[in-house]
C-alpha cells in the first residue's frame, strides 16, 4: 500500500467553503515522529484556521508534554482525547484490529464513526489504517472496496488518480467505481461539474488493454460520467483528462515510478551544479528558479492520500512527514469536510443505482 503521494496539488479551497468550521481527529502517536510533529503542525494549523476544532487523540502524558514544551494550552479549539495504545509502523493490520482497540489511530476514527469528528487524520501504518477504517466506518452502500487517491502535477495543473495501492486485483466494476468516486471528488473540491475521466491502459485504443480494463472501458462509457477513454502513462502529466483510474498494483507502480524519478533527477541537478566553481556559480544566478521548482513539486506541501468509499473521511500523511507536511495533510481533510465529500460522493452512487435500476427495468 502508499503511505502517500510524493508529487501532489494542494486543492483551493472556495471561498463558501471557508466559512464551514470543521472538526477534525488526529492521531497524535501515528508515523515516524510522532508527537514532535503531530502537535506542532496542529497548532500551525489552527493558527490558519482558528474557527476549527482540532481533537488531539493519544496517550494524554505524551500530548500533554509536547503541548508543554511548546507553551500551548488547551481549549475549546484544542482538545486532548485519551487512548491508552499506539499501532507500530510496521505491525500487521490483523494485530492492529484485533489486537490494539483503544489505540490511537482507531480512536480516532471512533471518533468520525460517533460524529465527534468529520474527518480523521493519521501518518501511522497504512495497512492498519486502511483495514481499521474499513471495520469501523464500513463502506459506502454500492462501493465494493474503498481505493486510495491522491492528487498529481500536470502541465495543465491537476489530475486525481486512484487506486494508488488499496487493490491489487480488481473487477470493471471495481474500476468503475474508483471512477464515480474519483469524479465526485474533484466536483466536490474543485467545483468541476462535469471532470473528465481517462482509464488507464498500454495504448488508447479500444482493443488495448487485457479483458478487465476492457470491460470497465465499455461500463465507463455507459455511465453517466464524462468518459475520455483510455488515456497511457504520458497521459497522466500532459492533463489528459482530471481523473485517471486504475487498479491498486499499476497505481502504484506508477506512483512510486514517479517518486524515483523526481528523486534521480533533483539529484542530478544537485550533483551538476556542484561539480566546480563555475557551476556553483551558476546555481546562485539560477537560485530563484530553482526554488520556485523546489515550491512546486515540493511533496511537503501536498501531503495526504484520500481513502475513498468509506463513510467517513479519513486522510493518510506520509509516515516520515515533518510539520510542514503533516500540517497540509490536515488541511486536505479540512478540504474534504467543508466541500461535503462524503454526501457528493453517496449522492452519486445512489443515482448511478438508480438509473442502473431503471436500465434494468426497461430492458425487462
Amino acid at each position: 500500500m502508499v503511505g502517500c503521494v510524493f508529487f501532489s496539488i494542494a486543492v483551493a479551497i472556495h471561498p463558501e467553503d471557508r466559512l464551514v468550521d470543521v472538526t477534525l481527529a488526529i492521531d497524535a502517536m501515528g508515523g515516524d515522529h510522532g508527537t514532535t510533529v503531530i502537535i506542532p503542525a496542529a497548532i500551525e494549523y489552527l493558527r490558519l484556521f482558528p474557527g476549527d476544532t482540532i481533537v488531539l487523540v493519544g496517550i494524554p502524558d505524551a500530548i500533554e508534554a509536547e503541548l508543554h514544551s511548546l507553551g500551548v494550552q488547551t481549549g475549546v479549539h484544542l482538545r486532548v482525547h485519551p487512548a491508552t495504545e499506539v499501532v507500530g509502523m510496521d505491525e500487521s493490520p490483523q494485530s492492529a484490529l484485533r489486537g490494539k482497540k483503544d489505540s490511537s489511530m482507531r480512536v480516532s476514527i471512533n471518533l468520525v464513526k460517533n460524529g465527534e469528528a468529520l474527518a480523521c487524520v493519521s501518518a501511522g501504518n497504512t495497512g492498519a489504517l486502511m483495514a481499521t477504517a474499513r471495520y469501523v466506518l464500513k463502506t459506502i452502500p454500492g462501493i465494493d472496496r474503498p481505493a486510495i487517491a491522491s492528487y498529481l502535477p500536470t502541465r495543465k495543473g491537476q489530475v486525481c488518480m486512484l487506486d494508488l495501492g488499496a487493490n491489487t486485483d480488481c473487477t470493471a466494476e471495481h474500476l468503475l467505481q474508483f471512477a464515480l468516486m474519483g469524479s465526485t471528488l474533484v466536483t466536490a473540491l474543485e467545483h468541476k461539474p462535469n471532470p473528465s475521466v481517462g482509464l488507464l491502459n498500454i495504448g488508447s485504443e479500444d482493443i488495448k488493454g487485457n479483458e478487465v480494463v476492457k470491460q470497465a472501458a465499455q461500463l465507463l462509457r455507459d455511465s453517466d460520467l464524462n468518459f475520455f477513454g483510455n488515456v497511457e502513462g504520458n497521459d497522466i502529466f500532459k492533463g489528459t483528462t482530471d481523473v485517471v483510474v486504475c487498479d491498486g498494483f499499476v497505481g502504484n507502480v506508477a506512483l512510486k515510478t514517479t517518486e524515483g524519478l523526481a528523486q534521480m533527477l533533483g539529484g542530478f541537478l544537485r550533483e551538476e551544479f556542484d561539480r566546480n566553481v563555475l557551476t556553483k556559480l551558476a546555481a546562485l544566478v539560477a537560485m530563484p528558479v530553482l526554488n520556485a521548482f523546489k515550491r512546486r513539486v515540493d511533496h511537503r506541501r501536498y501531503n495526504g492520500a484520500s481513502f475513498l468509499g468509506l463513510k467517513g473521511i479519513v486522510v493518510k500523511s506520509h509516515g516520515s512527514a515533518d510539520v510542514l507536511a503533516f500540517r497540509c495533510a490536515i488541511e486536505r481533510a479540512a478540504e474534504e469536510a467543508r466541500g461535503g465529500m462524503l454526501q457528493h460522493i453517496s449522492a452519486h452512487i445512489e443515482k448511478w443505482h438508480h438509473a442502473n435500476l431503471q436500465k434494468a427495468a426497461e430492458v425487462s
